[in-house]
Order: C-alpha cells, then sequence, then structure tokens
C-alpha cells in the first residue's frame, strides 16, 4: 500500500496564490474549478476557488481552494523545497521573498547545505535548501 502528501492550502484568494507560485517557482496550474460550478451556489461565491491543482518546482504537487473564513497561517506547518542547484535555491528564494518577509537569507550553513527561509506574501513559510 503507497500513498502521497500533498500540500493543500486554504486561501483567501487561491488563484492569485496559484498564480504567484506558478510564477515564481515555475509550473502550471492542472485543474480549476470554481463554486460556480456547484447548483444553487449565490452569485457572490461562484467565481471563489473550490479546487485548484497545480505543480510547481518540476512535479510537486499544490492543492489549494478559497476559504470563507480569515486565513492565519502559523510557524507550525512550513513547505520546504530541495534544489539541486544553488542559483535555482537562490532564484526561488528571491521570488517568494517579493512581497513577503526574509526569516532567514538563503546561506551556506555550517551543516554543509544552502538554507534559507520565507513567509511569502500570503503568509506561508517556505525552507528553501540546497543539499
Amino acid at each position: 500500500m503507497g500513498a502521497q502528501i500533498h500540500a493543500y492550502l486554504m486561501s483567501e484568494d487561491a488563484r492569485g496564490q496559484a498564480n504567484f507560485y506558478v510564477e515564481s517557482l515555475g509550473g502550471e496550474i492542472q485543474s480549476l474549478t470554481t463554486f460556480g460550478e456547484t447548483p444553487g451556489i449565490p452569485d457572490a461565491m461562484k467565481d471563489k476557488i473550490m479546487h485548484l491543482a497545480l505543480t510547481v518546482a518540476d512535479t510537486n504537487t499544490l492543492m489549494m481552494s478559497d476559504s470563507f473564513e480569515p486565513i492565519s497561517y502559523n510557524r507550525s506547518i512550513s513547505l520546504a523545497l530541495n534544489y539541486d542547484e544553488v542559483s535555482e535555491a537562490q532564484t526561488a528564494y528571491a521570488k517568494l521573498s517579493e512581497g513577503g518577509v526574509s526569516k532567514y537569507p538563503l546561506a551556506l550553513q555550517p551543516w554543509g547545505a544552502y538554507y534559507g527561509e520565507v513567509v511569502d506574501q500570503f503568509g506561508v513559510t517556505w525552507m528553501i535548501t540546497k543539499q
């Protein structure tokens, strides 16, 4: 028996957040379903995202949905990206930092890997590494 874990993010702007990740990390939106495709949904909710799947940074899957409650991310969960090349890690770190907060600049660490941490403009914490 096998299984895979995929991050599922609740968002106040799933479409905008997904587009930011595609632009920052490379990838594409694989599928998108709005609440408007569900019968009886009020007009104000029709353009909201019920489910969105995207690939980023090659083959990594992220899933998202618009939330109808305020979103607050916290430090207990982070998304980690490990790159093969320092230049790729630096590019991802820089792009994810735009409009966000650099927690730990991407730098060579005493254990021999590059590591940096950023909270993006949507409040998601990213741990960027190059082993």
